[in-house]
């Protein structure tokens, strides 16, 4: 790992314009550079500054960072605040009447609801959950569509102390009771059904599946939001949402609490084992969310903010219900999918709303351009101003058509490079700051000391890769493992990385000091001695004018150690004839040939009219993993959009 090989050479560079530069919050590359300079001469120091400015204290702090019991560290443990008083309180004196929400539902009906509006209901929904005996430091389990009614679950959640955690609509009802049982959650907050694509998706009874499972004597109500009309089955802890906030009071006095107190859990599932409870913080996570909507995001008063997550992912907690709101933001919430009725939707929906940063994932992109690559020149997308991805390394082909298509050349792109253990933005373009190039994150955000290291945890200062890791505690950083904290030494902080952050990820830096990120460490492929990140033959297939998406993954090979298995959806129809399928293989076999070198040429080339995604659109590649080893797949596919592209991918001419 020492060693992990680059292979992908880009080298067009994007400056961002002049008027864009001069109206930034970090206007040229020397004002990132101050504020760079300012956290290596004085760390904490920079950071307590950020923090008494940028939040509401009702305690301020006197205490700035612990590391007593690294890697178990406190950020302003001795003051007190309350994240949903930033977020909703903190506006009601100035932009009461500015709108806060616009939800489109999957039918396109479009609700909107202003500051003072949305602070009365969560407070409302906040008085409820006090009514059933829900106090601060117990965990809620909330499993919802997106909706207003979300958001308003989490604030309500985080006005009275108790730590909620969001599972996403799309899990089984397994991994529900998984979540329930490890948290120990009091209450259960969901809806009779979900819609996405016109189609009616239950959700309580889902609910209903999982306490059947096992014990979940844990949990005393189960709350229901009616947001589908259709029959469920009923128990004697439930209640009705509408039932819950009758009569109560549109005022609720927040819960004080102490800056480490844990706002969230929010589950990660590996492939295999137990789901990991990743805890944040109250201060330290909101600070990192607004600095990064200020930094990254360039968040100005008159925005019209769409992230297009979920609330069950990191993504849709950070820049949909806590950094938005945080900021006073107006911000766009979607119910359904971007290809519903068409693909046309998620234009249609930026001219509507006039959107202005529109902040979405690669695998949405890639799919939008297979279904629709010249719709974005039907709408009017003029309302645009800055474009973001996030969720996985966006590929140079997919990051221009980004850039030509739909934000017409005059967008900044900010391909944001972060996880759920972070919390926010680690490395990623300052928009007004720095030059963009396409599939690179650019930079760390000032006072991230991020740095690539070999298997001894020594830096490495070539252009070789290596292990991405952030070398000092920040604020927004995962706290523990909810209940194991053993387990969240091993994963985060090995002793051979001498107290230093592991990602997880293989990056490279190149001549400039940008970062670039090349796979997950367990996606480098080792292919007869060589290490290959798999996103750069990812990139180099997606380069092609033949392909929409790929995916790539390794399967045991006798004698090269690792074979490289190739999944490919084709921007025109998949061919029937078994022949062309394999002309047009070995045509992309060649291409990466020649785009990277020999060493990189797949193996196999299975073509697929699509991969095996998520309903939030990530790849599983560990099922293509399965099915490249030609393995029986046991894991769990519930969450798929699409489970039956697995037999067609199995089954397809390699």
């Amino acid at each position: 790992m020492s060693n992990i090989q680059s292979v992908m050479h880009e080298n067009r560079v994007f400056n961002p314009s002049d008027e864009f530069v001069a109206q930034a919050n970090v206007s040229g590359m020397a004002a990132y550079q101050a504020l760079c300079q300012e956290a290596a001469r004085d760390y904490t120091g920079f950071w307590a500054r950020l923090a008494r400015e940028t939040l509401q204290w009702k305690k301020p702090f006197t205490k700035i960072l612990d590391e007593s019991r690294a890697p178990f560290y406190k950020w302003f443990e001795d003051g007190e605040l309350n994240v949903s008083y930033n977020c909703l309180d903190a506006h009601l004196a100035t932009e009461a009447d500015k709108t806060a929400l616009i939800f489109e539902a999957d039918d396109g009906t479009v609700t909107k609801i202003n500051y003072r509006d949305l602070h009365a209901r969560v407070c409302q929904f906040a008085n409820g959950l006090k009514s059933r005996g829900i106090r601060k430091g117990d965990r809620v389990i909330i499993y919802m569509p997106m909706s207003i009614e979300a958001v308003i679950a989490m604030q309500g959640c985080a006005r009275i102390g108790a730590i909620h955690s969001v599972v996403f609509g799309g899990f089984s009802s397994k991994s529900l009771y998984e979540r329930i049982t490890d948290a120990q959650a009091c209450a259960v907050i969901t809806a009779d059904a979900q819609l996405r694509g016109g189609r009616v998706m239950p959700l309580k009874s889902a609910v209903d599946e999982a306490f059947s499972l096992g014990c979940c004597d844990t949990v005393r109500s189960v709350i229901v939001y009616r947001r589908a009309a259709c029959d469920i089955a009923w128990n004697d802890n439930n209640i009705w949402w509408h039932d819950l906030i009758a009569n109560q009071s549109s005022e609720c006095e927040p819960e004080w609490v102490e800056a480490e107190h844990p706002l969230f859990i929010l589950y990660t599932s590996g492939s295999t084992g137990k789901p990991k409870g990743v805890q944040h913080s109250s201060a330290g996570y909101l600070l990192g969310v607004m600095l990064s909507m200020q930094w990254v995001f360039d968040y100005k008063a008159d925005d019209v903010f769409w992230c297009t997550a979920d609330v069950g992912w990191i993504t849709g907690h950070s820049y949909v219900t806590y950094g938005p709101l945080a900021m006073g933001a107006t911000q766009v919430i979607f119910e359904g999918i971007p290809t519903y009725p068409d693909a046309g939707r998620f234009w249609k929906m930026i001219q509507q709303h006039k959107v202005t940063t529109f902040y979405t994932a690669p695998t949405a992109i890639r799919s939008l351009i297979k279904l629709g690559g010249e719709l974005p020149k039907q709408y009017d997308l003029s309302s645009l101003r800055l474009l973001g991805s996030v969720g996985e390394p966006i590929n140079p082909e997919a990051w221009m058509w980004y850039y030509n298509t739909v934000g017409g050349g005059r967008c900044p792109i900010v391909d944001t490079w972060w996880q759920t253990e972070t919390g926010c933005h680690m490395i990623a373009p300052l928009p007004g700051a720095m030059s963009i190039k396409p599939g690179t994150c650019t930079l760390p955000l000032p006072g991230i000391q991020a740095a690539i290291v070999n298997e001894a945890g020594e830096e490495v200062h070539d252009q070789h890769g290596g292990f991405l890791v952030i070398k000092r505690p920040f604020p927004s950083q995962i706290r523990n493992i909810w209940g194991d904290e053993e387990r969240y030494r091993k994963s985060y902080f090995p002793e051979e990385m001498h107290g230093a952050y592991l990602a997880g990820d293989s990056a490279r830096r190149d001549i400039d000091g940008y970062f670039w990120i090349m796979g997950r460490i367990d996606d480098v492929l080792n292919v007869s001695g060589h290490r290959l990140g798999t996103m750069e033959i990812e990139s180099a297939l997606a380069a092609n004018p033949l392909v929409a998406e790929a995916a790539v993954v390794g399967r045991p090979h006798e004698i090269k150690g690792e074979a490289v298995v190739a999944f490919v959806v084709l921007k025109g129809p998949r061919p029937d004839d078994p022949e062309k399928a394999r002309e047009i293989a070995e045509t992309l076999r060649n291409w990466v040939g020649t785009e990277i070198g020999a060493i990189a040429k797949p193996d196999e080339i299975r073509l697929g009219e699509n991969l095996p995604k998520t309903r939030s659109g990530k790849i599983m590649r560990r099922l293509l993993r399965a099915i490249a080893r030609g393995e029986e797949i046991t894991q769990d596919v519930s969450t798929l959009e699409n489970p039956a592209i697995l037999e067609q991918l199995k089954n397809a001419v390699k």
